[in-house]
């Protein structure tokens, strides 16, 4: 697949990196010759130097034989324009990353459609919806169901004599066929286990199974399910107003916030929620706002390293659910094996939606997460592909990948070595980063 990148920021060279490492024909588009220069000289992919809002710079990329074009520079007004110029000069797919949610309004969709943008991508949306679901699911570090729930894979810390812990995947399988632990992050990485591999403490589980058996999965892994009502936010970010607006009577929030504008400014944005002018840095002052009678607590600021350690404050003072933004990839593998609970990057949230596109996967039924280094998919498999013509444990299938779970018939089941896929089935499956296109050849 062709694919243009205007904009080589934070964003759009982390999705260079990772799209290049799929094997896609990557041209960049940035005005930064320099920076370019740099992911040229690192990644398999093009460089253009010059204006992606311009034609002739988009013509000279090659825009209009592209089957996707994302903008994502830092200007929500040039991503716009880049993708109507896109679109007129034959580009097949256009994605946009906005700043606000009026694009995203079902009422203004039809006006975004005419201006040539097929998709928007609201980084700040996309973490407020998962911080949501944190919430709803507070035991779990990941949650990832399909169609309402049939099939749900969840990731779990396994901490210190949860069940668990010392047993082999061989004989877990045996004894409860109702779970798939389908990958494990460990000292940084993720793998793909096999039978012999044992799970240990420390561990964070992504294991697949039916809704009837959430319960269950909840004792198995050492874990209690609690509700949170009162949330503790620090910053008054994007994220911080989306998530209160998109949660609405659901929480009691109260944000702290350093600035005082910012503080002047949140009653209208979040008009139920308490507005405390503060450093939420400071330790005394969190005692004084009653952290400890808090349910969770969400560190939202821009720095991914005051986000991490007031976390782990929270935690001093007892909070059960802590949240940190970390915009830093290298800060993600640290991050999860410290105890701060959930870890959110709107970079890799961003990646989740392009890769969704890439697998011509169909938007209001499919879902695609992007992990540090490992991603989620749901693919339908399509007549004739290589995945139905055998049982899976005949498919010889590469090991940077495994099958999960399956939709069939609208129920949800686990797959085994002996689980035929049929065409239409759609398909639940964990692979390591760069595995993409692997999966691409097998439903395709």
């Amino acid at each position: 697949m062709k694919i243009v990148i205007a904009g080589a920021g934070e964003v759009g060279s982390h999705l260079a990196r990772l799209l290049s490492n799929e094997e896609q024909d990557i041209t960049l588009i940035d005005t930064n010759a320099e920076r370019l220069a740099r992911l040229d000289a690192s990644l398999n992919l093009m460089t253009y130097v010059g204006e992606p809002t311009t034609f002739s710079a988009l013509r000279e990329a090659g825009v209009g034989q592209c089957d996707l074009f994302i903008a994502v520079t830092p200007y929500e007004s040039n991503n716009i324009v880049a993708c109507s110029i896109a679109k007129n000069l034959g580009a097949h797919n256009t994605v946009a990353r906005i700043d606000s949610y009026e694009f995203m309004n079902p009422e203004n969709a039809a006006h975004v459609r005419r201006m040539g943008v097929d998709r928007v991508i609201y980084p700040e949306y996309l973490a407020a919806q998962e911080l949501v679901t944190a919430l709803e699911h507070p035991w779990a570090r990941n949650w990832f169901e399909l169609h309402d729930g049939r099939i749900i894979l969840a990731g779990v810390k396994l901490r210190e004599g949860a069940p668990l812990v010392g047993i082999r995947l061989r004989d877990f399988a045996t004894a409860n066929r109702n779970f798939h632990v389908s990958a494990i992050k460990r000292n940084h990485e993720t793998i793909i286990p096999r039978g012999n591999d044992t799970m240990l403490c420390g561990d964070i589980l992504y294991i697949t199974t039916t809704r009837d058996h959430i319960d269950e999965l909840i004792e198995i892994t050492g874990k209690t399910q609690y509700r949170i009502r009162r949330v503790l936010i620090m910053g008054g970010s994007k994220i911080a107003i989306r998530l209160v607006n998109l949660a609405g009577d659901r929480f009691r929030f109260k944000i702290i916030e350093e600035n005082l504008d910012r503080c002047r400014m949140l009653p209208q944005k979040c008009p139920d929620c308490e507005i405390i002018h503060g450093d939420a840095r400071d330790p005394e002052l969190l005692a004084d706002l009653g952290i400890s009678d808090m349910d969770a607590f969400l560190a939202l600021t821009d720095n991914s390293e005051s986000n991490i350690l007031t976390c782990l404050t929270a935690k001093e003072f007892a909070v059960k659910k802590t949240a940190a933004e970390v915009e830093s990839i290298q800060f993600i593998s640290q991050a999860e094996s410290l105890n701060i609970g959930k870890v959110v990057n709107k970079k890799l949230l961003a990646s989740s939606t392009i890769f969704q596109l890439l697998l011509d996967a169909d938007s209001s039924s499919s879902k695609f997460m992007a992990l540090a280094d490992a991603e989620i998919a749901e693919i339908e498999a399509r007549e004739g592909s290589k995945i139905t013509r055998a049982a899976v444990r005949d498919l010889n299938l590469p090991r940077e990948l495994t099958l999960a779970g399956l939709i069939r018939d609208d129920k949800g089941m686990l797959i085994t070595g002996t689980t035929h896929i049929q065409p239409g089935d759609h398909v639940l499956l964990l692979c390591l980063s760069g595995a993409l296109h692997k999966m691409e050849r097998l439903f395709s």
